[in-house]
């Protein structure tokens, strides 16, 4: 085998971590989740310890994608993510929306939450922070991990050029997989709008691609 083609070995973990992440997400918009939202809502304990147990991955990329690393790791943003949880903790008794709504519920309160890290930091939203989260592959040979990172950091470069309403509608509606409505929700727009100001912003990324970022 040719050092350029990946090893089934090489091509099997992203796609593993793909799933295990598709999974996590799936069951945010499942029955069972709601579920659990309407019995923390009641007071429940044991449901509110396992409703923020589903939570937590799901801030955390949402945190790391925004804030993205400091240095080379992402303490400032699982800091954000801490306190997201707690303020969430600290407004659940006060929740009495519909149950469906709790997620953008819960990404409204992440926005205002990264919005006040840049506040404390002294950084405009509007500088180049955008952030692509991802993992450590040890499987990954030189010639794969250079690769990844050369496109990683091409795909940070072109976010920065979006303006920041557009990089957290992309964020919400690609990384952490809500719907135009739930994202929406989340940041006070209308659906159709989401809708637009996502096209406009894919439309603006693929004009930055050169065509060797297609191959």
């Amino acid at each position: 085998m040719s050092a350029s083609t990946p090893s089934t070995a090489d091509t099997a973990a992203p796609r593993q971590r793909a799933a295990t992440t598709d999974a996590v997400f799936a069951r945010l918009k499942s029955a069972a989740f709601h579920e659990l939202v309407a019995a923390s809502m009641a007071g429940d304990n044991e449901a509110i310890g396992t409703l923020f147990t589903w939570i937590n991955p799901a801030i955390v990329r949402y945190c790391r994608a925004r804030i993205g690393r400091t240095g080379s790791a992402y303490s400032s943003a699982d800091d954000v993510a801490q306190e997201i949880m707690l303020a969430v903790l600290g407004a659940l008794p006060r929740y009495s929306d519909d149950r469906e709504s709790f997620l953008p519920f819960v990404y409204g309160i992440a926005s205002h939450k990264v919005a006040d890290y840049y506040r404390r930091s002294g950084r405009d939203r509007s500088d180049p922070v955008a952030d692509v989260p991802d993992t450590v592959d040890h499987g990954l040979g030189p010639e794969q991990t250079m690769l990844r990172g050369e496109m990683r950091t091409r795909l940070v470069a072109l976010l920065d050029t979006l303006a920041p309403r557009q990089r957290e509608i992309l964020v919400l509606r690609l990384v952490v997989g809500l719907s135009a409505q739930e994202t929406a929700t989340a940041i006070g727009l209308t659906a159709t709008a989401v809708r637009v100001a996502q096209h406009r912003a894919l439309t603006r990324l693929r004009a930055g691609l050169s065509a060797g970022d297609w191959l």
